[in-house]
């Protein structure tokens, strides 16, 4: 995905690329050196040794740095870095400066849905349409949708993101028509692999309301936040006077970004400090205190689903990753310029809340985590174990599986995919890293795993301890897609050249529709080019109003494909009518206008930039 379309991402994806940076941490020793995993004491002053080292760098990324850590049942360290509002002054406060932590917001989703099971109102196996009572999930594969799925982002759905967003709370539609009337197609069976899902989050939220009757910003505030202490926070929008100071955000340039409402509430509606997400933090690190039974709490950290055994995956919303040898509980999130994570090492009893203001400093907070990690939480896997040689993926194109197929955001597929290939010696080449067979039949690359899995359907896929991804068909390359439109537009520039000579002036009648032929074609052509340019000026620009709903001028901008769709089928059938009356240079020159036209349509079709997919 390119930069430019970062404006309107919603993360913590499957993964987003916090995620997948931290989650590729690397200790740099071989397997035969390979360190026991092992925990340092964290204490407050070890902390800010760390922090007071590190935030300078990341602070030369983004004007403002939030963190707090804890140990065991305690806050061991808050801190705010820069600054929380640029133009005021503002520093960043751990205790007031609230900020968005967009999907980190999942996690309070995933403790509600657990506390229904746990009260008996809501059963993670049970096919979710029946507990929705105004709308139902359509039947399109055997297996039902639970509860579970949608904690693991296994249910299928394809993605969205043009409307997730309004810019007033007056557009804010209620959940369960937003939810009714903007349901994702499913496009694979569920239970097959993960396909990071804010709908299946944000519907899992839905189901507590109904059960529990409650909206849900009021619940979370009643049996989340109350109970565990955490008074500067909340999951209603705007954020309610007297809770704090809601920190500004900015983009790469410096610019600020305007507060955007979430239509999806329980994926990432929620701002809160710091300070309060360390109490959250405690909470999960002590078997729930405060909001969870402990058995609820352990069932809720334990693997819900991984595409193979070999693999990290899900544990009821937590990501579990595996980080210099130890067990990770985590999330990330971004969201209007906010980038967060917050991480759970059980094993040391240690987590971390980190939070930037700016789109600038996403990546680089990875290298902080990292460094935390190596300070506090050292260590490296152990070598893989057995003889089992690995199943290699077949090579080709792959895209996440996290991706739309019904509207103009399936274009996001065509600039994203990456290809695989199998070397002589048994490695794999993906995502610019080389994959290395292991003893256990996986392939790996640092702490990140890979294995191939097959769906019953036959579909291909690359799953590893992040996204997954789908092996596509040859129409679905990039490299196929860009080589037709190329021939496209030199076909297009040729026809300034070439002449409508070859006529027989002698029938008049064939002699003009052979003209109206050639007219036609060349206006659909050069209609053609010029939507070619504006398409990639509209990918390539600031993408940011695609949040909220389709800009008026891109919807302008579709009437092109409609209209070269139809000067083709016109410039066809004149050519037939007037096919005698023209010379041989004119008609080859003309089959392949016409095919080039035709390739043009196909793309647009393909692509569904052909009429209005929203």
């Amino acid at each position: 995905m390119p930069p430019s379309l970062r404006p309107y991402r919603r993360a913590a994806s499957a993964f987003a690329a916090l995620a997948l940076a931290v989650g590729a941490v690397v200790t740099g020793t071989s397997p035969a050196q390979a360190a026991p995993p092992s925990c340092s004491s964290v204490t407050s002053a070890a902390a800010a040794s760390y922090f007071d080292a590190a935030a300078p760098e990341q602070l030369r990324h983004t004007p403002g740095l939030v963190v707090s850590v804890v140990s065991g049942s305690r806050t061991v360290y808050t801190h705010g870095f820069g600054r929380a509002d640029v133009a005021k002054n503002v520093p960043m406060d751990p205790d007031r400066s609230l900020v968005r932590i967009a999907s980190i917001t999942k996690l309070f989703t995933a403790t509600a849905v657990m506390q229904q099971v746990e009260a008996g109102r809501l059963d993670l196996d049970a096919d979710v349409n029946g507990y929705l009572r105004d709308f139902t999930i359509p039947r399109t594969y055997p297996r039902p949708i639970t509860l579970r799925m949608l904690l693991s982002h296994t249910a299928g759905f394809e993605d969205r993101i043009v409307g997730t967003g309004a810019r007033t709370a007056g557009d804010v539609v209620p959940l369960g028509r937003y939810l009714a009337e903007n349901m994702p197609k499913r496009i694979r069976p569920p239970g097959v692999v993960s396909a990071y899902s804010n709908y299946g989050a944000a519907l899992a939220g839905y189901l507590v309301t109904l059960v529990s009757g409650e909206p849900y910003d009021r619940y979370v505030e009643r049996h989340i936040l109350a109970p565990l202490g955490m008074t500067h926070s909340t999951a209603a929008e705007p954020v309610p006077a007297g809770l704090g100071e809601p920190a500004k955000s900015y983009r790469d340039n410096g610019e600020t970004i305007p507060f955007a409402f979430d239509q999806l509430t329980p994926d990432g509606s929620i701002s809160a400090t710091a300070s309060d997400l360390a109490k959250f933090a405690i909470a999960h690190l002590n078997s729930g205190a405060g909001i969870l039974r402990p058995e609820t709490a352990a069932l809720m950290h334990t693997r819900s689903f991984a595409a193979d055994p070999r693999l990290t995956g899900y544990s009821h919303g937590f990501i579990t990753r595996t980080m210099n040898g130890h067990r990770v509980l985590m999330h990330d999130g971004s969201w209007e310029g906010f980038g967060s994570v917050l991480l759970l090492v059980p094993g040391c009893h240690l987590g971390l809340f980190a939070s930037v203001n700016s789109t600038a400093g996403f990546e680089s907070t990875a290298a902080v985590v990292e460094g935390f990690l190596d300070r506090f939480a050292p260590g490296s896997a152990p070598p893989a174990e057995g003889s089992r040689t690995p199943v290699a993926p077949q090579p080709g194109f792959y895209a996440p599986t996290r991706r739309n197929t019904t509207g103009i955001e399936k274009l996001l597929t065509l600039l994203g995919p990456m290809r695989l290939t199998v070397t002589d010696s048994g490695s794999v080449r993906f995502k610019g890293q080389v994959w290395t067979p292991r003893r256990d039949g996986s392939y790996a690359a640092g702490d990140d795993h890979l294995v191939a899995v097959r769906g019953a359907d036959g579909t291909r896929y690359v799953a590893t301890d992040g996204p997954a991804f789908e092996r596509l068909g040859w129409s679905w390359a990039l490299p196929f897609n860009l080589g037709l439109l190329a021939v496209f537009a030199l076909v297009t520039l040729s026809a300034l050249a070439v002449p409508t000579a070859g006529l027989r002036r002698r029938r008049a009648t064939p002699g003009r529709a052979w003209r109206v032929s050639r007219g036609l074609a060349a206006g659909a052509a050069f209609l053609g080019l010029a939507f070619l340019v504006g398409l990639a000026a509209a990918l390539f620009g600031d993408t940011s109003a695609f949040l909220y709903a389709v800009p008026t001028s891109f919807r302008l901008l579709l009437v092109a494909p409609v209209l070269v769709t139809g000067l083709t089928a016109g410039a066809l059938g004149t050519a037939v009518a007037g096919w005698r009356g023209a010379g041989a240079p004119a008609r080859v020159h003309q089959v392949v206008l016409l095919a080039s036209l035709a390739s043009l349509v196909w793309f647009c079709w393909q692509w569904n930039v052909l009429g209005w997919h929203f």
